[in-house]
């Protein structure tokens, strides 16, 4: 039994076009694509067996060969990570414990964050994925709202019940609150970091399911197990000082470039 990293990657995105081939440049001056960055953070994960770039684009299937990432082509069907990442898990069979979506516009996840998600996983057999959720400070949750006034779509948040299984995701700021905090202040509000941890027969079961109103309104395919009856834990994960943003815009190239400087990555 093992568990594979998938990043699942396409040229085509509606929002930002090529974004997989943007790059970065580090410390160094040395600029690394956004997959290449997305695939080194996956290496850095303690007890993965196996990392797999998933993409039905020629370039980036080139490109992510040229750093040396093992490729699976896919189909060019697929509306999102999750959808693509499924067709990878019918393609491994059945020797697959667990397999974990990273999503290609996360470089900054730190490695615990996914460690603690395979954990989770399979300490709740209740639950068909886990994702992690990360508590916001102040300083996060004015990004958020700063992105939401400026009519950029930003980061995603989620609520979940005592059990920490998941209520709702939305790209809106939930839960609402009147109050306002300072940058190193705790809020009430938790930033859904795009990272999923599936079990392969909910994964595979996936396809079958047709995207339903929520999904459709907020353009989240985790919501799909949501409307389909299926749990998702929410692992609450700790930042231990690191900065975590994910490129969603062209905007977001500096601030992610600025973060891994901060931060002291190549």
């Amino acid at each position: 039994m093992s568990v594979v990293i998938v990043i699942p990657a396409r040229f085509a995105s509606s929002r930002y076009p090529g974004k997989p081939l943007v790059e970065l440049e580090g410390t160094t001056g040395k600029k690394r694509s956004l997959i290449e960055r997305s695939w080194r953070a996956a290496l850095a994960v303690n007890g993965i067996d196996r990392v797999i770039v998933a993409t039905d684009d020629d370039r980036i299937a080139k490109a992510s060969e040229a750093f040396g990432a093992e490729v699976m082509m896919t189909s060019s069907e697929w509306k999102n990570g999750t959808e693509r990442c499924a067709e990878v898990a019918q393609n491994l069979g059945g020797e697959t414990e667990i397999i974990v979506n990273l999503q290609g516009d996360a470089p900054l996840t730190p490695a615990w964050f996914i460690e603690e998600l395979v954990a989770g996983l399979r300490a709740d057999q209740n639950v068909a994925l886990a994702t992690p959720v990360l508590r916001c400070d102040g300083a996060m949750l004015n990004d958020l709202l700063d992105d939401r006034r400026a009519g950029r779509v930003g980061g995603t948040t989620a609520v979940f019940n005592a059990e920490n299984h998941a209520l709702y995701f939305s790209k809106e700021v939930i839960p609402f609150t009147s109050k306002t905090y300072s940058n190193s202040a705790e809020t009430p509000v938790f930033h859904h970091v795009g990272v999923y941890a599936y079990r392969p027969k909910d994964l595979i079961a996936y396809l079958n399911w047709t995207p339903g109103p929520l999904e459709d309104l907020e353009g989240l395919e985790q919501l799909r197990f949501l409307e389909n009856g299926h749990e998702i834990l929410c692992v609450e994960v700790e930042a231990r000082g690191r900065q975590f943003w994910e490129l969603n815009n062209p905007e977001d190239v500096p601030r992610l470039e600025a973060m891994m400087r901060d931060m002291g990555m190549e």
